[in-house]
């Protein structure tokens, strides 16, 4: 598929899905002309890649992780290593601790406005 079925497919602009591959997170193959062609697998590529972007990961530590996550069927990669969940478990103990950062920051808030309604 092109480039922009596979965006109008995923959500994700072409602009990013180019960003995408530069950063070796998505594979296309090049038509004679030129032109960017996807596998029908590149859907669920881009799908979970926005899902790991989603969870607070950047774009170096999805490339590290994405070979080792699912084989191309779907199953358990080999390349999963003890190695990859301690990185996981490192990257959702550093996204609990900004969830407790921000939740002190809105407590702090609601305080601030909580004082400056009870002035009006």
């Amino acid at each position: 598929m092109r480039i922009g079925e596979l965006a109008r497919r995923t959500g994700v602009s072409e602009r990013s899905l180019r960003y995408y591959e530069a950063q070796g997170l998505l594979v296309s193959e090049r038509t004679a002309g030129g032109q960017r062609e996807y596998a029908e697998r590149a859907v669920d590529r881009v799908i979970l890649i926005q899902e790991l972007f989603a969870a607070g990961l950047h774009s170096k530590k999805i490339a590290q992780l994405l070979p080792c996550m699912r084989d191309p069927d779907g199953g358990p990669n080999e390349r999963a290593t003890p190695e990859l969940v301690v990185e996981l478990t490192a990257e959702r103990d550093r996204i609990d601790q900004m969830i407790a950062d921000l939740a002190t920051s809105r407590a702090v808030l609601d305080e601030v406005i909580a004082t400056a309604a009870r002035e009006l």
